[in-house]
């Protein structure tokens, strides 16, 4: 949790904003839309609060992109609940749950995660993709800040940033996360987000969206720079990211699946991927520090405009 600035809404629809999910600045790259931790003024519900950057996305597009999001039903992609608009600010909310973004999992954690992590990490968002793909939509804002770390396993949010972006670019994108063929202003496609994938399990494992091959386990280094290739047709679809993340790994030797069975993944375990302790620990922080905030006094209701006769 962060504190407010006073350039923050202090209030979007029936939601009372305490915090701010996102620091200021870390290293992996700036965030693509604003994100609130919020409640409403009764103390019923809290949620994460979401809201296009200012000045940086056109409104409009962001707020299709939020009804889109919450028309799908995929996998690990943060579904909206709820949206509306505050003095022509957008805005879109979904139940809380504690949540670190992957930047902050890596600061809490004091450095790159574990190499079993960042593969089953990968699988779960790899397999949200290829859910997405197979519809014939491209999530268009895959990045380490899109990450949301929890108990329950990591959600993707931000969907759709490129294609809400402004004019001037996309807004608070990491350079390394965006493919050639979108920075030479081409369209978003599923085998962008599987750029964007290989950048963000390259920031997890090594702390950098574009690192030096030796910073990388070695165990990753053949399917990231697969990922990482600048023609789209020398990359792996999301379906094959998930089967290599599956199936190759630490510990973990590769064997033939039967004949008359599908290949076993590790998302077909019961339990989510477990979390490095200080990484539950600040998720059980930020748990915390929401329950004791107290809710800011609400700002008076916007008078009804008058007719003028």
């Amino acid at each position: 949790m962060e504190c407010l600035r006073h350039d923050d809404p202090p209030r979007l629809g029936p939601y009372l904003t305490l915090a701010r999910l996102d620091a200021d600045s870390f290293d992996g790259g700036a965030v693509p839309e604003r994100r609130y931790l919020a409640r409403t003024a009764d103390g019923e519900r809290t949620v994460l609060l979401c809201a296009p950057l200012p000045d940086a996305a056109a409104p409009a597009a962001w707020a299709m992109e939020a009804e889109l999001a919450s028309r799908l039903s995929v996998p690990r992609f943060l579904r909206p609940t709820s949206q509306g608009s505050e003095a022509g600010l957008p805005w879109y909310a979904v139940p809380y749950t504690p949540v670190l973004p992957l930047p902050a999992a890596l600061a809490a954690h004091g450095g790159p995660l574990p190499e079993d992590l960042v593969r089953r990490l990968g699988a779960a968002l790899a397999a949200g993709l290829a859910a997405a793909h197979a519809r014939g939509q491209a999530h268009a804002g895959v990045s380490p800040a899109a990450v949301l770390i929890g108990a329950a396993g990591p959600l993707l949010g931000c969907f759709g940033a490129v294609r809400s972006a402004a004019p001037w670019g996309p807004p608070g994108l990491d350079p390394g996360c965006l493919a050639p063929e979108l920075r030479s202003g081409g369209r978003p496609e599923p085998l962008g987000d599987v750029f964007a994938l290989g950048a963000v399990l390259a920031y997890a494992a090594s702390g950098h969206t574009v690192p030096e091959q030796s910073e990388l386990p070695p165990g990753l280094r053949r399917l990231l720079a697969s990922c990482l290739a600048r023609d789209p047709a020398d990359r792996p679809s999301a379906p094959q990211v998930l089967h290599a993340l599956s199936t190759t790994g630490p510990a973990r030797t590769p064997a033939p699946a039967p004949a008359a069975a599908p290949a076993t993944t590790v998302l077909d375990e019961q339990a989510p991927p477990p979390l490095p302790g200080r990484v539950v620990a600040a998720l059980a922080a930020q748990s915390a520090e929401l329950l004791a905030s107290e809710l800011p006094a609400a700002p008076p209701a916007r008078p009804a405009p008058q007719k003028v006769h």
